[in-house]
C-alpha cells in the first residue's frame, strides 16, 4: 500500500481559494459559498504540472475541509464531478438533487 501524501493546504479566504505549494508552483482551487454550501469552481496548477495522484489527495483534503465545516460540496469543474464518481463515500457531501 502506498504512503499517503501529506498536503500542507492553505485557504486563502482573502482570494477565496484553497491553495498548496509544489516544486513547480502554487495550485489552487477556488470556491464561492452561497447558504452552507461551498462550490469548487476552478482548479489552478503550474503549467507542465500533471500529477493526478496529488490533484485526488488535494481533493480528499478538500473534502475533509468540507465534513469540518458541515459545508455540501457543489463540484462545478468536470474533474471534480470525476472525483466524486471515483470516491463516493464523499457523496453524502453533495447537495440533495446533485446527481453525478
Amino acid at each position: 500500500m502506498e504512503a499517503a501524501i501529506t498536503i500542507q493546504i492553505r485557504d486563502n479566504t482573502f482570494a477565496r481559494q484553497f491553495e498548496t505549494i509544489v516544486s513547480e508552483g502554487l495550485i489552487s482551487l477556488e470556491y464561492s459559498f452561497q447558504e452552507k454550501k461551498i462550490f469548487l469552481t476552478k482548479l489552478n496548477t503550474p503549467e507542465g504540472f500533471n500529477d493526478d495522484e496529488f490533484i485526488t489527495e488535494l481533493l480528499r483534503n478538500v473534502m475533509n475541509i468540507a465534513y469540518e465545516r458541515k459545508l455540501k460540496v457543489v463540484p462545478i469543474l468536470p474533474k471534480i464531478a470525476l472525483f466524486f464518481r471515483k470516491n463516493t463515500m464523499y457523496k453524502d457531501l453533495l447537495p440533495p438533487g446533485i446527481k453525478i
